[in-house]
């Protein structure tokens, strides 16, 4: 609480209550003040311990300050003579530094005396070895002010930066004009002893671009004497020698020339390398392409494309002579993808023993290789898109009409199809690994999708013109031939469904024998692969049209000839049946076993000349879609039947029969599933009379395909 100030006090009851305040106050202060001197003596203790270490504290003070006396006094003489150390040891430092230049300098004179030496005696090793100690020395000491002084003698006056120069100059025109003699001498010997020289010296651009001369000059191909144009291997064995002829020699030399120029270093020889084989290549190819008259060729092909079935009017003009030769173009197109396979092979091999010779800190120093930007892949490229596709695809489209025309009916086999499948899906196969066999991504891109669009419009689409001109045909022939025109038409129907279904299983395993041959591996790079893997999986969906038009087709022949006869199946079977029985009609119905009898009888009458005719995949559409046709009539049909207990366990039998001997018609065994509408309506026809059916509903845990009011009108039909 603030204390009031006294001159601002007004009134006797202000006046009091001040006095009263600081009477209070002051009677605290001494209350205060009597305890602090009540606790002195433990004060006074301390003082006096205090004052009993002041003669210590003064003993301490006086030895302290001697010691400080001395250490100024030793630091003193310590930095006196450290900076005399220093002194020395920098004048010693300036001493080795000119002791050593002085050692280099007398080196470089010594080198230099001996290095033109060795140049008067043509000791070319002793040269080079005493170049090298110069260029090793610093360019400090080389072109320093005392080696220009103390180095040139009378016989050598020059500086010895030029000394050096001069040498190193007059050594590679030596090293030079050797390495020429010996390679047109083609001394072996002697090319190595100069090639290794060159990076010592430091001209190592000059000793590869001599290589690269050298090994140039290797690789030109010259043709044996015997050899002629016209030989249909010709060009192929000439671009095989080539390419085999540069491989060999990346092989031997790339070593080598790593070794003594480093890594990396072999790049630029095969630049020069490839160079030579682009003019070879562009060589043979412009004689290869006049030789075979390629683009008459091209020229008849593209004038004279395949005339698909059916098109009778221009196809009159062309069926009596062939204008282009199916095989003189199938000649052309091996060579022209054997000599293609030929360059990317090749070319695989250069990018992975080039590539594979580069260590991380080369990659970075050399420029990457690349084998796409050459001219020679830039024609084979240009070769494969202006001859190989198109005639390709020309040649597939010729092999598959010609199949479809020359198509045979084989009656002897079971099933029955024709020999059109076989026929396209051989050629089709020898297509394909003729296309993989170039060794072209973008030319296996680009020519699957036009095979793709080939099949799906020549082969596919013919098969299903053939479809629907058998009975179009028959319609239009009059009605009058009967039941022998009828099984006719009917089998040949059956016949080019079942080329559909060969077909579906022929692409599907040409695909899969595709995407595993070895071809792939050995023609195209690792990230190729994965494409070209890709690209040939897709080439299955032709599968995918071949089973639409398969399945259209198998329903088109059912709706025409199986439905009708179908509409009365389920009446006739329960003709006169009733499932009101007691126990004597029960016996009866048992000994009889009508249903089934007429079932199998009836059955078996419907299905004649399917079940051998098809085949297994397609009977089985076939059997699938005559029991779906049948099944809802028939649940329909018994939902008009009242059933005693006996009548139920008939119903029963009779059903079970049924399944079991459609099981056995077939190896698929699906029909058991397709009857189990009709199964859960004969279960709950069975079930015991004080069975609540609603709860066995429930509760049983079957996965009923009945809905709960179907249900409920089956138990309703027992008596």
């Amino acid at each position: 609480m603030a204390r009031a100030d006294p001159r601002k006090l007004t009134n006797l009851a202000d006046i009091l209550s001040a006095l009263s305040a600081l009477q209070a106050e002051h009677t605290q202060l001494e209350n205060t003040l009597g305890d602090l001197l009540s606790d002195r003596q433990p004060i006074i203790v301390s003082l006096d311990r205090l004052s009993s270490l002041l003669p210590s504290l003064n003993d301490l003070h006086e030895h302290a300050s001697a010691l400080q006396h001395n250490v100024d006094a030793t630091a003193k003489t310590a930095d006196r003579v450290g900076l005399r150390v220093r002194s020395l040891d920098e004048e010693m430092r300036r001493i080795r530094e000119s002791g050593d230049r002085v050692g280099q300098v007398i080196e470089l004179r010594s080198s230099l005396s001996a290095l033109q030496a060795s140049i008067e005696t043509k000791d070319w090793e002793s040269a080079s070895r005493h170049c090298a100690r110069v260029m090793s020395l610093p360019s400090e000491v080389i072109s320093g002010p005392f080696a220009e002084f103390a180095v040139p003698t009378s016989e050598s006056h020059l500086p010895p930066a030029q000394t050096l120069q001069a040498a190193r100059e007059h050594l590679l025109s030596v090293f030079q004009r050797n390495f020429e003699e010996a390679s047109r001498s083609r001394d072996s010997a002697a090319t190595s002893r100069f090639f290794k020289l060159f990076p010592s010296i430091g001209w190592e651009e000059e000793g590869l671009q001599a290589y690269a001369s050298f090994v140039v000059d290797l690789v030109r191909v010259r043709a044996p004497a015997s050899a002629k144009t016209s030989s249909p291997m010709y060009f192929t064995t000439a671009l095989t020698a080539l390419f085999e002829s540069i491989a060999i020699i990346v092989d031997q030399h790339q070593p080598v020339v790593e070794k003594y120029y480093g890594a990396g270093k072999m790049n630029s020889v095969v630049k020069k390398l490839l160079d030579e084989c682009d003019r070879v290549v562009k060589g043979l190819l412009d004689s290869w392409e006049e030789e075979r008259s390629m683009k008459r060729k091209l020229s008849d092909t593209t004038n004279n494309p395949p005339v698909p079935l059916f098109h009778s009017a221009t196809r009159k003009q062309n069926t009596d002579e062939d204008v282009v030769d199916p095989r003189e173009i199938d000649k052309a197109l091996v060579e022209v993808a054997g000599m293609a396979g030929r360059w990317n092979l090749f070319r695989k091999f250069l990018y992975e023993s080039v590539s594979g010779s580069d260590d991380e800190a080369t990659a970075e120093a050399q420029p990457k290789f690349s084998m796409e930007s050459t001219q020679s892949h830039s024609l084979f490229e240009q070769l494969l898109t202006t001859y190989y596709i198109p005639m390709e695809i020309w040649y597939t489209r010729t092999v598959v009409d010609k199949a479809h025309r020359l198509s045979n009916t084989d009656f002897t086999q079971s099933p029955i199809s024709t020999t059109t499948p076989d026929d396209v899906f051989y050629v089709l196969k020898v297509v394909l690994l003729r296309l993989l066999s170039t060794g072209s991504a973008t030319a296996v891109d680009r020519t699957l999708q036009q095979l793709r669009e080939v099949m799906e419009r020549d082969y596919v689409g013919v098969i299903k013109k053939k479809l629907d001109d058998v009975y179009r045909v028959a319609g239009a022939g009059g009605a009058g031939k009967g039941d022998k025109v009828e099984r006719e038409n009917r089998l040949a129907f059956i016949t080019l469904l079942n080329d559909l279904d060969v077909s579906s299983g022929h692409v599907e395993r040409l695909t899969r024998d595709l995407v595993a041959n070895p071809t792939i591996a050995q023609h195209f790079s690792e990230d190729d692969q994965v494409v070209i893997k890709e690209q040939l999986a897709s080439f299955a969906t032709l599968s995918s049209k071949l089973e639409s038009t398969l399945r259209v087709s198998i329903e088109q022949l059912f709706n025409q000839l199986m439905r009708p006869k179908l509409r009365n199946l389920v009446p006739d079977i329960y003709k006169d049946v009733t499932y009101v029985l007691d126990d004597d009609s029960y016996h009866s119905a048992d000994y009889q076993d009508i249903i089934r009898k007429r079932f199998i009888k009836m059955w078996e009458n419907f299905m004649d000349g399917y079940k051998d005719s098809f085949t297994e995949q397609n009977y089985r559409m076939f059997f699938g879609l005559t029991l779906q046709v049948i099944l809802r009539p028939w649940e329909k049909f018994m939902m008009g039947f009242k059933f005693t207990e006996l009548g139920a366990m008939r119903f029963d039998r009779d059903l079970r029969a049924i399944t079991t001997y459609l099981s056995s018609q077939t190896a698929f065994g699906d029909a058991r599933e397709k009857f189990t509408r009709l199964q859960q309506m004969s279960t709950l026809l069975n079930l015991d009379p004080e069975e609540d059916a609603e709860e066995f509903y429930n509760g049983s845990g079957i996965s009923w395909k009945l809905l709960p009011q179907e249900a409920r009108a089956v138990v309703a039909l027992k008596i």
